[in-house]
């Protein structure tokens, strides 16, 4: 791990915005800029360098899909909505950059940042080339290489124990081998050279949009709230017991309350999220809605009508057994 996470520095394919101070950027803008407008639906990341951390946003054709947060102890993934309200009040405390970048090098860097790295044998050296690439090839490896040096992270991608690909950072000129060479180069800052490994398949997660999060949390509060308006006192009590049965087959439901109890904003896909919620309303439903006063299918649809589209898309409507017209 880098000792200076924040001063980290990543390949790219073209440069969006230079690292610029954050007091000169409105974050939510660039990124309703980038989801909207159409000559910049591109695939890259921003990166967001606080004064201890490196919080990485990862975009897919304009669209956020995953967050990173690396520093000087742990890298792991957050929750998109979490990760933007780790950036600062005071935004000249902190800088920003903005670069192209193709999925598989955003593959690359999310691995890197959210799973911890395959260990090295016993006694060997993976700064030293003449005893790492060929105990790579020995091992037939396939899978990424992240080096880490003077500030700049870089990725090897090998099949077969060979390196197929390569996303290097700096301006470095020469072949291949040459640049690659040069990361592990023996000068007076040879110590900070490190060396990590993934195996395959890499990929990056596409996390449920904070706005499906919050239709989600909107649409369980407003169902808990409906049944007990309908005379069911007891529908926060079973909402939170069918939440709590339901937790350790869907995790996202971790991101929900109804007893007032702390909530973690979710990182699963949309696809998680949907079931999670679809499990915890027919649960709910079963268990607390009188179903001669209020038909399911016509409470379901009450409370649904505005957002329809959100969650026809998610298929939560596929996944209930009623018939939501």
């Amino acid at each position: 791990m880098a000792a200076f996470p924040a001063s980290l520095r990543f390949p790219y394919s073209r440069v969006l915005l230079p690292r610029t101070r954050l007091a000169y950027v409105h974050l939510r803008n660039l990124l309703t800029d980038a989801k909207r407008d159409r000559s910049a639906r591109i695939s890259g990341y921003v990166v967001i360098s606080l004064p201890d951390e490196l919080l990485t946003l990862y975009l897919l054709r304009g669209e956020v899909v995953n967050a990173t947060v690396r520093d000087a102890r742990s890298a792991r993934a957050i929750a998109i909505a979490s990760a933007l309200e780790m950036i600062p009040h005071e935004p000249e405390y902190g800088e920003l950059a903005f670069n192209e970048a193709d999925e598989e090098l955003l593959a690359c860097m999310f691995v890197a940042q959210s799973i911890a790295a395959e260990a090295w044998p016993d006694g060997m050296d993976a700064r030293d080339p003449s005893v790492l690439f060929p105990y790579l090839m020995s091992t037939t490896f396939d899978g990424a290489l992240e080096l880490i040096a003077n500030d700049e992270a870089s990725y090897l991608i090998f099949e077969n124990g060979t390196v197929s690909r390569a996303h290097l950072a700096g301006t470095q000129n020469g072949t291949l081998v040459e640049r690659v060479a040069k990361l592990f180069a023996r000068d007076a800052r040879a110590a900070d050279l490190r060396v990590a490994r993934w195996n395959a398949p890499l990929a990056l997660p596409i996390q449920a949009s904070p706005a499906l999060v919050q239709a989600y949390r909107e649409l369980s509060g407003n169902l808990v709230q409906r049944l007990l308006d309908l005379g069911r006192e007891t529908a926060p009590a079973i909402a939170e017991h069918a939440r709590q049965n339901l937790v350790a087959a869907h995790p996202a439901l971790d991101g929900f309350s109804f007893a007032g109890g702390p909530v973690h904003e979710p990182l699963a896909d949309s696809a998680a999220l949907t079931a999670g919620v679809a499990a915890w309303i027919r649960e709910l439903m079963w268990a607390a809605s009188d179903h001669d006063a209020v038909a399911p299918e016509v409470l379901l649809r009450e409370l649904t009508w505005d957002r329809r589209h959100l969650f026809q898309s998610a298929g939560l409507f596929t996944q209930v057994p009623w018939k939501v017209m």
